[in-house]
């Protein structure tokens, strides 16, 4: 395969991935401002934070307000990781890469490129949002259930897999760490009614809510949530469950082609990590310390893979 070609698989349903996983943030953010009494504009600076968009915003408004974080969040093309911007660039490399594409991933691809446009054309009005936000996770999950049950499980379904995961870990670990570092309004609030609400708006945001409450039979723990979302390999949200399946792919492409790179090293290395520790370990270490060692790993390995596959030629 071309570099070229995986390259635009791989990036394709990054973009797909992230355009869902910003929609879902917003979402845990209108929760969040429903649901606690006293809720002020800033309370969507966590959320911009987790979204890694905070100095761009800053960059383009003077003053924070809820309004102006979520145009900037879904709709504002200045943003490149709006949900906007999102599904124009995987739309994008979808049409490149249109020949290694079954039809119906290429049909729901361009259709919800479509929908979405013109539902993000206009500014939208506050009881708008939950139809917009639905239509977006409706839209994305429509191409992946498409392309799942349609494509050849090769080389082209490894490459777009490997997106994928790279992308939804890098997304639950930002949230993971922003809860610890910025939701929380002091040490006092720990325990309380507020912090129930703060961790629930996380588990919704990564649609593990209802998973949550089946694993553990009691309330909104620290531990336990940290746990479920990086260790859990059975949430496929986790962290542990991502990197099983990024090298699950990667070993089947270093079958494909015969050989192993640097980037098969550092994915098992990451999940021999995951597969290894105990969450009260990881605590004790500093879970901050140890998702920004993550996150700076699992970006690392997306320029091994980028390199050792020789995407830009």
């Amino acid at each position: 395969m071309l570099g070229r070609t995986a390259d635009g698989l791989y990036w394709m349903f990054r973009y797909i991935e992230r355009a869902e996983n910003i929609a879902r943030l917003v979402d845990a953010g209108l929760r969040v401002a429903l649901t606690r009494s006293g809720a002020t504009d800033d309370d969507w600076d966590g959320v911009l934070q987790s979204a890694g968009v905070r100095s761009a915003y800053g960059a383009r408004h003077e003053r924070l307000t809820s309004a102006d974080a979520v145009d900037f969040l879904l709709r504002d093309t200045a943003n490149p990781s709006s949900v906007l911007s999102c599904i124009e660039a995987g739309r994008n490399n979808a049409r490149m890469v249109r020949t290694a594409l079954t039809r119906d991933t290429w049909e729901a691809t361009n259709e919800c490129w479509i929908e979405l446009k013109a539902a993000l054309s206009k500014p939208l009005k506050a009881k708008e949002l939950p139809e917009i936000i639905h239509a977006i996770k409706q839209c994305t999950g429509l191409i992946r259930g498409a392309f799942h049950g349609s494509m050849l499980r090769n080389e082209i379904y490894h490459f777009a897999s490997i997106g994928t995961y790279t992308e939804r870990a890098d997304n639950t670990s930002r949230i993971l760490d922003v809860k610890y570092y910025v939701l929380l309004p002091s040490v006092s609030s720990v325990g309380t009614s507020l912090d129930n609400v703060q961790w629930e708006s996380i588990l919704r945001s990564v649609s593990a809510h209802r998973s949550y409450g089946w694993v553990y039979d009691g309330g909104y723990r620290a531990a336990n949530i940290a746990d479920f979302l990086i260790l859990n390999v059975q949430m496929p949200r986790s962290l542990a469950h991502c990197y099983e399946k990024i090298v699950g792919d990667l070993n089947h492409l270093a079958a494909d082609y015969g050989q192993r790179l640097k980037c098969h090293e550092t994915a098992e290395a990451i999940y021999a990590t995951l597969r290894s520790r105990n969450i009260r370990d990881i605590i004790d270490q500093g879970l901050h310390e140890f998702l920004e060692d993550f996150i700076r790993h699992n970006n690392q390995l997306g320029i091994e893979i980028s390199e050792g596959y020789r995407f830009y030629t």
